[in-house]
């Protein structure tokens, strides 16, 4: 679930307690509070997250291919 959808989730939510009650003005606030919480939490997306983690294990794989190679080519340097 993306930072926007829980944002969106919590405010639904909120929508729902506050029509019972006179507190526009409440359900405006704490709007307000929560998107700036939010804001500073610096959250990524699922599928940013997920991106990343792509990324690390290919470039991980990479390594282990470049320090085989680099074993091999050593092992040959030093039978020469």
């Amino acid at each position: 679930m993306d930072r926007q959808s829980i944002f969106q989730d919590v405010q639904n939510r909120i929508t729902e307690l506050i029509r019972s009650s006179p507190a526009a003005d409440v359900e405006r606030n704490v709007k307000a509070m929560l998107s700036q919480t939010f804001q500073r939490m610096d959250l990524v997306t699922r599928e940013e997250f997920d991106t990343q983690v792509d990324l690390t294990v290919r470039l991980r794989q990479r390594i282990e291919a470049l320090e085989t190679q680099i074993a091999d080519l050593t092992t040959r340097s030093n039978q020469s």
